[in-house]
């Protein structure tokens, strides 16, 4: 594998700048992360990051929407953005000779918005209609239902927010989201490809001096946790239940073994909820385990679908899977869970995308590249000691277990 060579720099603008040459790819991949999420909501406002995002690509003092959209379009360039906890996420990738155009139009979109209102007021009703809708997605309804119990009222808001918050947000709202949170000191720009990494900073440089008046520098975000079982009561045919229970943060060194945990529990077919759970007891339409991570902490989360009659089995099943691995995992598991993690690092669909992707995420956890062969020969070292070590340092109580659907849990676990 070509040994991979990271730039990173603080740039004279204020903003965080990392780079990886990839000589051999005949494209280019750019993320431009904005250090505001809805973290960074006022609190009766939920729902605002995830409008700010959505309209700040319609239009810029010199350009309409549809002129923005063709501009982009005339470089060939596919992007998109998305909105998270504690950050907001613009992404590009186009051929290496258009880079410093597409950063161009990206510049003029972040710096100079013009929040049409009609496009402002379009957001916020289809905001409204996706609300609506969630109460059909009922997966996604129980993610929400959890987040503020596992996350805390502010880590835990919703990309949606509520209706009533929605109804309070307006165009001056929006105006005064962005003009608190954009600035070149809150920015993360990462790029890939085949680019002269030294020409792309000087241009980042210049396009974003002189924006924005914060300093960049938050306080870390800690969340909150409260453990304890709830039910929220809706008919459906399916009972769907969430555990969830405080993991380590991406920084730590046991996120290799954690990652390794999970992939034994509930990743692939082979995995042991998988196998166990679904094919062999028949429990559940959908079983599955993984971890999230805000910036400076971790949760561990179980999930499945089952019918309400064998809602408790299926939980008792799901936390006994859990504690099976302290008493008889094997190498084999966990080898053949490395081999297909570590896979999944070189098969990417779109190498430069997949590795830019991964450049910016190193930047916002770890505040520095950390090459590909430095985390896979993390996961490589993994021992079934290790992950039983974790599984002690690490329990899984306490608690905290949401369930959606006809009835609520009966028996303690």
């Amino acid at each position: 594998m070509m040994t991979e060579t990271y730039t990173q720099l603080r740039l004279d603008c204020g903003a965080e700048f990392a780079a990886l040459p990839m000589p051999g790819r005949r494209t280019a991949t750019y993320e431009i992360r904005v250090l505001a999420g809805m973290a960074h909501e006022p609190e009766s406002l939920g729902g605002l990051a995830r409008i700010v995002e959505e309209t700040i690509t319609k239009g810029t003092e010199q350009r309409s929407a549809q002129e923005l959209t063709d501009a982009f379009d005339a470089l060939g360039a596919n992007v998109g953005s998305g909105v998270g906890r504690e950050s907001m996420v613009f992404r590009c990738s186009c051929l290496p000779e258009y880079v410093d155009h597409a950063l161009g139009l990206h510049a003029e979109m972040l710096r100079t918005p013009s929040f049409p209102q009609e496009y402002c007021e379009v957001a916020l009703d289809l905001a409204q209609q996706e609300l609506t809708s969630l109460e059909d997605d009922p997966g996604e309804l129980a993610r929400r239902l959890i987040s503020p119990f596992a996350y805390g009222a502010r880590l835990g808001r919703h990309e949606l927010g509520t209706r009533e918050s929605l109804a309070r947000i307006q165009r001056d709202e929006i105006v005064g989201y962005w003009r608190d949170n954009f600035a070149s000191a809150r920015l993360q720009i990462v790029v890939g490809g085949a680019i002269d990494v030294h020409k792309v900073a000087s241009r980042v440089d210049q396009l974003f001096s002189a924006f924005g008046g914060s300093d960049g520098r938050q306080a870390p975000l800690t969340p909150d946790f409260s453990p304890g079982r709830r039910h929220h009561a809706k008919e459906l045919e399916q009972q769907h239940i969430l555990i969830c229970w405080p993991g380590v943060p991406m920084t730590h060194a046991d996120h290799p073994v954690e990652r390794i945990m999970l992939g034994v529990l509930g990743e692939g077919m082979s995995s042991r909820l998988f196998a166990e759970v679904r094919e062999k007891q028949g429990l559940v339409y959908w079983v599955g385990a993984w971890d999230e991570h805000p910036r400076t902490s971790g949760r561990v989360f179980l999930g499945a679908s089952t019918t309400p009659a064998r809602c408790d089995q299926t939980y008792k099943t799901l936390l006994r899977e859990v504690d099976r691995l302290a008493e008889d995992l094997t190498v084999e598991e966990v080898e053949r869970t490395k081999i297909g993690i570590i896979a999944k690092t070189q098969t990417h669909g779109d190498i430069t995308r997949a590795r830019v992707g991964e450049l910016g995420s190193d930047l916002f956890f770890y505040g520095r590249p950390v090459p590909v062969a430095e985390k896979n020969a993390r996961l490589a070292a993994v021992t079934v000691a290790d992950v039983r070590r974790y599984l002690n340092d690490h329990p899984r109580d306490p608690l905290c277990v949401q369930t959606l659907g006809p009835r609520a849990l009966e028996d303690a676990a």
